[in-house]
């Protein structure tokens, strides 16, 4: 079979904006026939294996083979983005193996990935992506001895080629304060010198911007029971919903959906951020796809690859969503 014929056989399923592929995403993306999206890719949005001592359904790889291998996916990943294109990666923390003890495997695979020899990358910024609803884990160490706090959060990495990928932080604004919607109203408040040594003009707040400039801490509850707490304006973030259109397929046709889906909320922000309508937005370890249906939704292309055969089937059902014009093509 040839190459061509190869990657053809891979194709799940497509839509008019984007393909879905069965496959290893290092095999695809090395094939010939993908060559024709090399430096095309504006965004890379995935969220891969995590490092865990713990086997999951979805496959993982452990200690020194998953490090070598998330490090090689380095060079692989780069040929594939614009000169001004992202790779923003989420991962979960891992756990020392019966050990109360936090692994440093995730930070050593980026220190791994942004030092590449051949890929020619750099960190731009780390995000925080806090989830209330998180199960108490590790278990032993949370629950049985009640040890450690609950490990409730995800890193998020932004990554580029340059300094100065493409971004716009307008684009992914957090409503305003209450206080801030008075200070507007109210057209004043005391300037000068703060204690941070800041030196606050008498104009600098006073223009309405349509909300304030998005944190790189997604804060889903209030730490503060007083504040509310302010997602950006892309964000419907809930990775428990059992009430959206997937949700409600999976539970009718009996299918047990990824049990590690990207939060829609977090795939939303940074497809806004840092891509524009008809850019290519590409995820290697799509699962049931979140990141494809996204852009989809959003007015992106997109380029969706896994190993697994059964999350292209769920992958199928989010493209029978009624809200998306981009349905599913046969051949």
């Amino acid at each position: 079979m040839t190459n061509e014929l190869l990657i053809k056989s891979a194709i799940a399923h497509k839509t008019s904006t984007g393909l879905y592929f069965n496959g290893k995403s290092e095999d695809i993306l090395q094939s010939e026939a993908m060559q024709g999206y090399k430096g095309k890719i504006q965004l890379i949005l995935t969220s891969p294996p995590f490092p865990l001592n713990n086997k999951k359904k979805y496959g993982n790889l452990k200690e020194e083979a998953y490090l070598e291998w998330f490090t090689n996916l380095a060079p692989i990943f780069s040929q594939m983005l614009t000169d001004n294109g992202s790779i923003v990666i989420e991962i979960g923390n891992s756990w020392e193996d019966s050990r109360p003890v936090q692994s440093l495997l995730p930070l050593q695979s980026l220190m791994g990935f942004v030092s590449h020899a051949n890929a020619g990358l750099r960190l731009i910024q780390e995000f925080i992506s806090y989830n209330p609803s998180r199960l108490p884990s590790p278990a032993q160490w949370v629950t049985v001895n009640r040890i450690r706090t609950v490990d409730s959060y995800t890193r998020v990495w932004w990554i580029a080629k340059q300094d100065f990928p493409k971004a716009d932080n307008s684009k992914v604004l957090r409503p305003y304060s209450k206080s801030m919607q008075k200070l507007l109203e109210r057209g004043s408040y005391n300037s000068g010198k703060r204690p941070s040594e800041h030196n606050i003009s008498k104009n600098s707040f006073l223009k309405d911007h349509g909300g304030s400039i998005a944190h790189n801490f997604f804060e889903i509850d209030g730490l503060d029971l007083d504040r509310e707490p302010r997602l950006p304006n892309a964000f419907s973030f809930s990775n428990t919903s059992s009430n959206d259109f997937f949700s409600r397929q999976c539970k009718e046709r009996g299918i047990i959906p990824h049990p590690a889906r990207m939060p829609m909320g977090l795939a939303e922000f940074f497809i806004q951020y840092l891509t524009d309508p008809d850019d290519v937005v590409l995820d290697p370890f799509a699962g049931s796809n979140t990141t494809g249906y996204t852009a989809a939704r959003l007015g992106r292309k997109w380029l969706s690859i896994d190993a697994k055969e059964d999350y292209a089937i769920q992958s199928r059902i989010r493209f029978e969503d009624p809200i998306l014009s981009d349905g599913l093509q046969e051949d």
